[in-house]
């Protein structure tokens, strides 16, 4: 499936591109379940009447104080995490990415866009990688074409990989590049930070010209975590070091013992990785919390509703 609309969906078959409807069947109120870019469905006539087993889903709680899911791309064999090299790179935020690029399933990259505007790129490859542990780190120009054969090497035939990160990084741009043709809109980088404006709206899937299978999102605002899966991969070090502390329940505060404390005492640490992994821990403690309440409510509403059609079965015995 290529893209998803309100009501419609645009799938690849055989016989070429075509508009379908999905089944009533297929509604998920949780988000999850839903059709999603990058599915395999099964079509009987107009109808998608069922979403093949996924092996991989790049998934998002809805922006909001929910636990609703939302499902950006499935059955993707890599996840582009794409920051731009004009202006500062947030590393918190690529580390947020990297949480659920990793409980997706698939293996992430990060792509570091706009390799022509940065003066010194090695050093910046080498300060993100320093915390992108576990992960190739690109420095691509859509602009000057440098990198993209790199990435091209990554993206071979028959591999899927989506784009995701915020707006104005030059994912659009990227995309372009790499399939040769303006396959998403782009406009004007900003002069003051050399970032571009929001362009994409919704996403879409895109066959490049080497057989690869290329999923363009659009910015997000926010990438709640659904779960906390990916959370000690994409902080391994700090996991790590987690578990060799003398205490189970150590809080790497002030416990004799600390392992992650005497770390950090000693340099082998950046506190702003003990910082941001706990941040992410206890979001994924809260979305676990805000889950399971949605899902009593939702066993109680059905409860109360089987109590309701019972009481007004006319052929009860009273």
């Amino acid at each position: 499936m290529t893209r998803v609309d309100r009501g419609r969906l645009t799938v690849l078959t055989a016989d070429g591109e075509r508009r379908v409807h999905p089944a009533p069947a297929l509604h998920d109120p949780d988000g999850i379940d839903s059709p999603a870019v990058g599915d395999w469905v099964a079509l009987r006539g107009e109808l998608a009447v069922a979403v093949l087993p996924r092996r991989s889903a790049f998934t998002r709680t809805v922006a909001g104080r929910t636990s609703a899911g939302q499902v950006v791309a499935a059955n993707l064999d890599l996840v582009l995490v794409v920051d731009a090299l004009a202006g500062p790179t947030r590393a918190r935020r690529v580390e947020r990415y990297l949480a659920v690029a990793w409980a997706s399933g698939a293996t992430p990259v990060v792509v570091l866009t706009k390799a022509d505007l940065c003066d010194d790129v090695p050093a910046a490859v080498a300060a993100v990688a320093e915390d992108a542990i576990g992960v190739d780190v690109l420095a691509v120009s859509a602009h000057t074409g440098e990198g993209l054969d790199a990435l091209r090497a990554l993206l071979g035939e028959g591999r899927t990989a989506a784009m995701v990160g915020p707006s104005g990084v030059g994912k659009s741009s990227l995309a372009n590049a790499l399939a040769g043709a303006e396959v998403a809109p782009t406009r004007d980088v900003r002069e003051a930070d050399g970032r571009g404006r929001h362009t994409t709206t919704s996403r879409e899937l895109h066959l490049l010209p080497g057989g690869a299978l290329l999923v363009d999102t659009p910015g997000m605002r926010e990438l709640g975590l659904y779960d906390d899966e990916g959370v000690d991969t994409a902080y391994a070090d700090v996991a790590e070091l987690a578990r060799e502390c003398r205490f189970r329940d150590c809080e790497h505060r002030t416990e004799p013992g600390c392992a992650v404390a005497a770390a950090i005492d000693d340099g082998r640490l950046d506190p702003a990785r003990l910082l941001g992994w706990r941040k992410l821990q206890a979001e994924a403690r809260r979305q676990e919390l805000r889950a399971d309440a949605r899902a009593r409510a939702a066993e109680h509403a059905r409860v109360r509703a089987l109590h309701r059609a019972y009481r007004t079965q006319p052929t009860r015995v009273r």
